[in-house]
């Protein structure tokens, strides 16, 4: 999001952004864009982005986005993402949900090595 930000703060809009990416990379590379409004999710699809991460977007948004998408883009929901969210966040037709709750809110494990020489 923050190579996004730059080149929007530039003057770029991500039309540009997601072209002038796939111009410069083989067929086989995927072009994944970070997106926090449902206008910049359609527009990086549009533009041809492979996948569009919407980042902290409500569940109804994600919907008007997967409406707008009809298939052309992979869709990741990210950000806000619990283990108690993903079902309603499945429901809304993305194809992706990374839940980082997995990774910045595991609960400690309490776990010991004891070697015993004999």
């Amino acid at each position: 999001d923050n190579h996004l930000a730059a080149l929007i703060g530039e003057g770029f809009k991500i039309s540009q952004v997601v072209k002038q990416a796939k111009s410069a990379v083989t067929l086989t590379t995927k072009i994944e864009v970070e997106v926090e409004s449902v206008s910049d999710a359609l527009m990086a699809i549009a533009s041809g982005a492979d996948i569009v991460m919407l980042d902290n977007m409500t569940r109804a948004q994600m919907r008007e986005v997967v409406v707008g998408n009809s298939g052309r883009a992979t869709l990741e929901a990210s950000g806000g993402v619990t283990l108690g969210t993903v079902a309603d966040i499945a429901a809304t037709g993305v194809d992706i949900i990374s839940v980082g709750e997995l990774t910045h809110s595991p609960r400690a494990l309490d776990i010991s090595l004891d070697l015993a020489y004999a």
